[in-house]
């Protein structure tokens, strides 16, 4: 099924900051549930426990999800990536040659001139994916609202003679300029098994060749969905126009696909060589299979990023989805939301990415709760108190360590951190964890779930070294059998004998996201509790582990709700 979600690109004008897109379908919240309210923007929030307060979703319909229907790219607009206006719908399906059976994902490009160009797959009358372009009706709109699609569509199409398979052909990413003036793409696709990113090149944006090569593949993991392809700084956080990168030797490249096989969004780090086209990853980037570094190692899919250049960042959107049934998605009457955008850039290391959410955030914060070098003894359980615990922000680090007490592990483990974690939950007794946070947790704990972690010795050939495993524990986390509770794992890059564990964790009613170590291991949960809601919810640190370890420090907010205004 291909993915149509909430793809963000940055559209520069004074006041705009974002034009989104994404899928509509008209499902309604069951008139038993909610008999007697005029719209769900009017149900009381006991009847909507797992809507979001922070976090950008549309008021009814959903962002893609598991009911088909009407794929349109609805629109929503922001001064501070935090609080937004709805606008009318942006793009609609409607025209047989170019997107009358949906307008689905892609992304936005500014020209030189300043005139925002939008590219996007739509599925034609034969239901062959096709990649189309559309303008800004008014340019003088600060808000963009009207867009138009010029006759040349569709300006990409699957042929016999290009090898294009009409199925799978879809997501194109933001344009770039190289230094022979000739604009490039990349198209996701794949053959058989084989993942590739097409890339098309242009002079004038409309008339686009297919080149004779791909940008890269990798054999093994299927469609890649929504490829983005981008620059970013070495040695400090600062981001890099991709069309104005070309020069710059203190740049690598990150090519990220959505792996449309297993719904999960992997990357690699490497050089890009502007007079070939060809990208090659650095030397140990895993890219075949479903092995090697992703955004998130939890439910977060389809993402998109834009250069941010006053703020001089790149910025990244991804879509999360429900774990609930389709038929809880129906009743409640929306489904999916979108992550907290995030900032992103380049590891000292040169190796991996720090993701973390977006400073405009730490505005939504008030009334701090702090606490310092507080050990917490095993198996103990600390309550952090006067926090709204199902819509906070909290970040903690732990340190003091016995590492001579570390369990072993073998090598083969490295690449099965989510089997790790389902195999030691936050009831296993570990000798250096588990421990971490159990947010969004009943009184009587009959409901939580914990992120937490874990460190372990490997022994390797040539030395031994500490590892650090993150888990995010969804097994506890509901009453409701019919969710899904699936723990995900991922490894973070740290070195706990010189390093203090951070983990900062957003919770915001049914959504849970966690940035390790200052973003290298991110994971994003969905959670439905029946008890711990709202009020009712709590918020522990907690040492399940056999050996003690020392708060550094806790500092937690109970977090204020975004402005969602307007209707679509």
């Amino acid at each position: 099924m291909a993915i149509s979600t909430l793809n963000f690109s940055l559209l520069i004008t004074i006041v705009i900051l974002l034009l989104g897109q994404g899928g509509v379908h008209k499902i309604e919240a069951s008139h038993e549930v909610y008999k007697g309210y005029q719209s769900l923007e009017t149900i009381p929030p006991k009847f909507q426990p797992y809507r979001t307060g922070f976090h950008f979703q549309p008021p009814r319909n959903w962002i893609n999800g598991s009911v088909w229907g009407n794929i349109v790219w609805a629109h929503a607009t922001s001064k501070d990536l935090v609080n937004w206006e709805l606008q009318p719908v942006a793009l609609s399906a409607a025209e047989p040659n170019m997107d009358i059976n949906g307008a689905w994902s892609g992304s936005a490009t500014i020209l030189p001139d300043g005139k925002p160009v939008i590219l996007y797959t739509g599925v034609d009358s034969q239901n062959q994916q096709v990649q189309n372009v559309a303008v800004p009706k008014n340019l003088s709109d600060p808000y963009l609202i009207e867009w138009t699609k010029p006759p040349q569509n569709p300006i990409m199409s699957p042929t016999i003679q290009n090898q294009i398979n009409s199925s799978s052909f879809r997501d194109p990413s933001t344009g770039w300029l190289g230094p022979d003036n000739v604009w490039r793409v990349v198209v996701g696709s794949k053959i058989g098994k084989q993942g590739v990113a097409i890339l098309y090149k242009s002079k004038d944006f409309v008339n686009w060749v297919k080149d004779k090569k791909p940008l890269h593949s990798a054999h093994g993991n299927g469609m890649w969905e929504c490829p983005a392809f981008y620059p970013v700084s070495v040695g400090n956080r600062n981001s890099v126009d991709t069309s104005k990168s070309s020069n710059d030797l203190n740049v690598k490249y990150v090519l990220k696909v959505s792996l449309d096989d297993i719904k999960h969004d992997y990357y690699t780090v490497g050089s890009y060589n502007y007079h070939t086209d060809v990208y090659t990853p650095n030397r140990g980037s895993i890219q075949n299979g479903f092995s090697g570094l992703r955004y998130d190692y939890g439910k977060f899919y389809a993402s998109k990023s834009f250069y941010d250049g006053e703020m001089n960042r790149r910025v990244l959107w991804g879509w999360v989805n429900e774990s609930s049934s389709v038929a809880d998605d129906v009743k409640k009457g929306w489904s999916g939301v979108m992550a907290v955008p995030r900032r992103v850039w380049l590891d000292k290391s040169g190796k991996q990415l720090h993701i973390n959410p977006v400073q405009e955030f730490v505005k939504l914060r008030m009334n701090p709760v702090s606490l310092r070098n507080h050990v917490l003894q095993p198996s103990s359980l600390l309550k952090v108190h006067n926090i709204t615990a199902a819509q906070a922000d909290v970040e903690i680090a732990f340190e003091g360590l016995d590492l001579s007490k570390a369990e072993v592990i073998d090598p083969s483990w490295i690449s099965k951190p989510q089997v790790l974690c389902n195999q030691n939950d936050s009831s296993v007794r570990g000798s250096l964890g588990p421990f971490g946070l159990k947010v969004l947790a009943s009184k009587g704990m009959e409901e939580y779930t914990s992120v937490f972690f874990r460190v372990f010795k490997m022994n390797t050939q040539n030395n031994k070294q500490h590892v650090v495993l993150m888990c995010s524990d969804q097994s506890r986390s509901s009453l409701d059998k019919d969710v899904d509770k699936s723990n995900y794992g991922a490894f973070v890059n740290v070195n706990p004998g010189h390093e203090k564990l951070s983990l900062r964790t957003l919770i915001d009613h049914s959504i849970v996201e966690s940035f390790a170590a200052k973003g290298k291991s991110c994971i994003t949960s969905r959670v439905y509790p029946k008890l711990a809601i709202d009020k009712a919810a709590h918020l522990y640190a907690f040492n399940n582990g056999l050996q003690s370890v020392k708060i550094s420090s806790l500092n937690a907010w109970s977090m204020k709700s975004a402005q969602i205004t307007g209707k679509q």
